[in-house]
């Protein structure tokens, strides 16, 4: 085969990249493509996916390559691209949402249409959304039986980057979409970051994992951006993880973003519709989301929370299922309105992971105990005992000492500048 185009969308990387291995293996020439596509809203994502070509298009040069940039159309621009170096086909990496699927299914056709060879490849997730099926049903609607099956499965091999990318001669490499004026959040995006995380967490932060990952204050691997772009492949970290010890509860998490792609691939409206319909009506209380959005609930784990959101672009695990339990449990929002802000902000936002979660926790998903509320009183002096969370996020109440820090109401002054928990504090233990 003369020359392919492996079209990247969400596998931003050059190690264990299988279009890409496949295409270096089996082609003389190989055009890694990325469309900056303008119907998909990047949202404050934007920085972190122009640093994370920049720096993929660093590591393709290195191997004799190029990154080829375009803007417009995917699918119109891979067809253009495969006209102007005749390419012999165009390889991607499979993806489950409608907006991906759609895309994909355009592509096909376009690729019959002019004769080209139309692949696609696993890439995304550890194990492929739909090898896993259970016993009278299209996928697992329960997270623990996946887990067993899933855990037992044995994975597919870590693929080592090409040794060389040969592109065509005469090939416009194009431009990369700028970055932002002014960048947002805590993380650089790109392959080399994100290994040197990766790398970083195998050596150090993995082994007391089990013992503190329920802890707010304490930082875990970070790594959920670069999984979400593709800048590190999912298969190396679960593959170099479980060979480590203490390494099974951390890939036990990971393994939920399987879970989710699964159950997204099989229930295509999951990021519009109940998967399990629980709940005839929500509040329609504008004020009140409004404030969970800025950290202003007056309940201090809720706004530890909502403000590193928004600061870094990241929120622990933990006080996810906290703020998401006390918006829609507690006051009663529809889980789509916290989906949609999560999806705004949060660098690792991707529809399988963040809607599954929300309708997880709204009692609309995959939660075996859909009444279960979270309690944020209780659950603050779990995740965050010596209040160190939220003094870092909260400032206002900085001078509180101890655990006091989580009932600011029940001080003698109100703190100046924080407001009354939006919950009368009775209903709140």
């Amino acid at each position: 085969m003369e020359t392919v185009i492996v079209l990247l969308t969400r596998d931003l990387r050059v190690h264990d990249n299988p279009a890409l291995a496949e295409a270096c293996e089996q082609a003389r020439h190989v055009v890694p493509l990325f469309v900056v596509d303008p119907a998909i809203e990047p949202r404050h994502r934007a920085d972190f996916l122009s640093c994370a070509l920049d720096d993929l298009r660093s590591r393709l040069r290195e191997l004799g390559g190029d990154l080829v940039v375009r803007h417009g159309d995917p699918v119109a621009e891979a067809i253009k691209l495969a006209r102007q170096v005749q390419a012999a086909g165009i390889w991607a990496a499979a993806d489950v949402s409608t907006f991906a699927r759609r895309r994909e299914e355009r592509l096909a056709d376009a690729c019959a249409g002019e004769r080209l060879d139309f692949r696609l490849f696993s890439g995304l997730t550890v194990v492929p959304p739909g090898d896993l099926v259970p016993i009278g049903g299209d996928h697992y609607r329960v997270f623990t039986p996946y887990w067993r099956v899933w855990s037992q499965t044995r994975k597919r091999r870590v693929l080592d980057p090409p040794a060389q990318v040969r592109l065509p001669a005469n090939v416009d490499p194009g431009t990369l979409p700028a970055p932002s004026p002014k960048p947002f959040g805590l993380l650089k995006g790109g392959e080399t970051e994100g290994r040197r995380r990766l790398d970083e967490w195998l050596g150090g932060g993995l082994a007391g994992y089990a013992q503190g990952h329920d802890l707010a204050a304490v930082r875990t691997s970070m790594l959920s951006p670069y999984l979400r772009f593709g800048c590190v492949s999912p298969v190396e970290v679960v593959t170099r993880s479980a060979a480590l010890p203490g390494g099974e509860d951390y890939v036990r998490q990971l393994c939920w973003r399987d879970f989710y792609y699964q159950v997204a691939s099989a229930f295509p409206e999951l990021p519009r519709r109940d998967y399990r319909p629980r709940r005839a009506t929500w509040e329609d209380d504008a004020e009140a989301a409004e404030a969970w959005r800025q950290g202003m609930t007056g309940v201090p784990i809720v706004d530890a929370g909502m403000r590193q959101l928004r600061e870094e672009g990241w929120m622990h695990n933990r006080l996810r299922m906290i703020v998401g339990s006390f918006l829609t449990k507690r006051l009663g929002i529809d889980w789509r309105i916290g989906a949609d802000h999560f999806n705004d902000l949060l660098l690792d936002a991707d529809i399988p992971n963040n809607c599954g979660n929300w309708q997880w926790v709204a009692g609309t998903g995959n939660d075996t105990r859909p009444n279960r509320v979270l309690n944020p009183l209780r659950q603050a002096k779990k995740v965050d005992p010596d209040g160190e969370c939220v003094r870092r996020y909260v400032p206002e109440l900085a001078g509180l000492p101890g655990s006091t820090v989580h009932e600011p109401w029940r001080h003698p002054a109100p703190v100046p500048g924080y407001p009354a928990p939006m919950l009368n504090e009775r209903l709140l233990p």
